[in-house]
């Protein structure tokens, strides 16, 4: 590695960046849950998306087009596979990189923005004053409002990229130390990295769920 950051790299190989195929092992596991006789995993992960469709339909409102929280519960999906596959020694984090990250952020939110000011204006009018703003505020309302409209797709992305960066870099920094300390310290960084490894995982599944949520919220304000 020339630095810390250069493991987040896409490497070229053959004129191909074999790293970003990391982003596509999940859909090679997932059709086998529609074939084979249902496994534990897959009831469990079937319970996942039940509470995650039901949530989603309380959060979307009684507005929302049926069907329209497997658009979700798809994102969610993609985003804790590929966490989670980044947790593998070797493989690339996709979802620590701004152009994977942008790239599911920007268009959900463009697409909501389209929808809304196109069929619903006075609603999406509405939603630049809050209820109750006072008259003399109303014009700084409406700047900040539109301000925080329009960074939120970078807020998306930007929030689930530094956190997979954070955490892989912590671990690679406890990593690197490996060779450089005593024995007797050994098992304490083991145990810690142990630690930090079940933090990750934590934070895999956390940062997706959030994705998901916020883009969920984001659409019921258009509805």
């Amino acid at each position: 590695m020339t630095n810390l950051f250069s493991s987040f790299d896409p490497v070229s190989m053959l004129g191909m960046q074999l790293n970003w195929l990391s982003t596509f092992i999940g859909l090679t596991l997932m059709p086998f849950m529609y074939w084979v006789i249902p496994s534990r995993q897959t009831m469990m992960w079937n319970q996942i998306i039940n509470t995650l469709h039901k949530e989603f339909n309380t959060l979307m409102g009684p507005n929302a087009a049926p069907g329209s929280t497997l658009t979700f519960i798809a994102l969610f999906s993609l985003i804790v596979f590929n966490n989670s596959f980044g947790l593998i020694p070797h493989i690339f984090t996709s979802t620590s990189h701004l152009t994977m990250t942008l790239t599911l952020a920007l268009p959900l939110w463009l697409g909501f923005m389209l929808f809304g000011w196109i069929n619903h204006t006075q609603h999406m009018f509405a939603h630049l004053v809050p209820q109750g703003t006072p008259p003399a505020l109303m014009m700084f309302m409406v700047c900040i409002e539109t301000i925080s409209n329009t960074i939120r797709p970078g807020t998306l992305a930007v929030r689930l990229a530094a956190n997979m960066t954070a955490g892989h870099l912590t671990m690679t920094l406890l990593g690197n130390l490996g060779p450089m300390v005593s024995m007797s310290i050994l098992p304490i960084m083991i145990i810690t990295q142990i630690l930090l490894l079940m933090l990750e995982s934590a934070v895999a599944v956390i940062q997706a769920y959030v994705f998901a949520v916020l883009s969920t919220l984001y659409s019921s304000e258009v509805i």
